[in-house]
């Protein structure tokens, strides 16, 4: 076979596949309202955390357009998750699921095994994507426990968070991994840490605004 016509090919799929991923940013371009629901544990779960600020800055971008219903909820993991999706995310008809429940799939007394943290997440995934084809499943990794949140309750956090990113990279679904600027924080120090995430797993104001928020518009493309 022809070498230009495998290259030519190719092309064809990866831009049919980051099309695929982009319907929420392309319909907002097309000026059509979307509905993001925001779906979780308390990293998520604040009223005036990360989705009430990410909700505005979208809407400086794309007046009257957008609507975040956050969904998440405090001290909540993915049986929790599958058990309400119906309530709590399917019945808002999104059109962009932002997902993290990693972080309490770890935490010892839920006893939630990896493979049942894979199970849960593919199969709201697919539920999200059997009702509606075109909305868009992004998967989060959240920021590191640390303190008794690491030692006592969440040991094997990192292998919850690799669960998450095997998901996302075999079904080809958009990852906002935050562990990504949280390490480099990590590494400078504890207390550097701890200015952003004061008791050891909730980072506060500053951390939603300066670094959360803006690291999830640059993982939607949302400039």
């Amino acid at each position: 076979m022809n070498i230009k016509y495998l290259i030519a090919l190719f092309s064809v799929f990866i831009t049919l596949n980051l099309t695929a991923q982009n319907h929420f940013l392309n319909n907002l371009k097309s000026g059509k309202h979307q509905t993001i629901v925001v779906y979780g544990t308390s990293l998520s779960a604040s009223p005036d955390g990360w989705p009430s600020i990410l909700e505005k800055e979208i809407d400086k971008r794309y007046p009257s357009l957008i609507k975040v219903e956050n969904m998440a909820k405090g001290a909540m993991w993915s049986t929790w998750g599958v058990q309400n999706l119906d309530e709590r995310v399917l019945s808002k008809n999104p059109d962009l699921v932002l997902i993290e429940f990693a972080i309490n799939d770890a935490y010892l007394p839920y006893k939630t095994s990896p493979e049942a943290c894979r199970i849960n997440l593919e199969y709201m995934i697919d539920r999200i994507h059997d009702q509606n084809p075109q909305c868009d499943a992004v998967i989060q990794i959240m920021n590191m426990p640390t303190g008794i949140h690491f030692h006592e309750h969440r040991p094997n956090f990192e292998i919850y968070n690799t669960v998450y990113r095997k998901v996302a990279r075999k079904r080809k679904l958009l990852l906002i991994d935050h562990t990504t600027y949280w390490k480099p924080i990590l590494e400078k120090g504890l207390p550097e840490y701890l200015k952003l995430v004061p008791d050891g797993i909730h980072p506060e104001e500053t951390a939603w605004r300066t670094l959360v928020t803006p690291y999830i518009l640059r993982g939607l493309k949302i400039e």
